[in-house]
């Protein structure tokens, strides 16, 4: 899997969301506090806006603060706002490719994939990643030494 900057900025965008104490942020303060380019983060708040993820407001009192509460929001709700679906062969779902010859099995191997990405990415929320306790799936996975490598 490779995880877009657009996602990756979009899920650290959405913790600090997560995680503030007020319930909103300003989009400066997002991008100060997670290093993202200004005009980058515009571009990725109207996308998770668009999704219904976040709301915005405008005026002194404006800012953004997640539509729903962080253990409803998943990391895959993130990354398919921002990216689209998780896993694509060549722009398509893997259910709709089809490979000729000995290749023929290669189609359950990206199914698998996408399966296991599900997995870890769909069982994990905002609320988990704030809070720092990861559901034990995700400790089991990273505990291995093999994980790191």
């Amino acid at each position: 899997m490779r995880l877009s900057a657009r996602a990756d900025y979009a899920l650290r965008a959405a913790i600090e969301l997560a995680a503030a104490q007020d319930g909103h942020v300003t989009a400066d303060q997002l991008a100060q506090a997670q290093n993202i380019p200004g005009k980058f983060l515009e571009t990725i708040l109207t996308h998770l806006r668009r999704s219904g993820l976040v709301r915005s407001q405008r005026g002194p009192d404006g800012g953004f603060w997640l539509a729903r509460s962080p253990e409803e929001i998943s990391l895959a709700d993130i990354i398919r706002a921002i990216d689209g679906q998780l896993l694509g062969v060549r722009g398509e779902r893997p259910e709709n490719i089809n490979y000729p010859g000995a290749a023929e099995p290669l189609q359950r191997v990206w199914i698998a994939l996408r399966a296991n990405e599900r997995a870890v990415l769909e069982s994990v929320t905002l609320a988990n990643v704030v809070s720092g306790k990861l559901p034990e799936a995700i400790q089991t996975l990273t505990d291995s030494p093999t994980a790191w490598i």
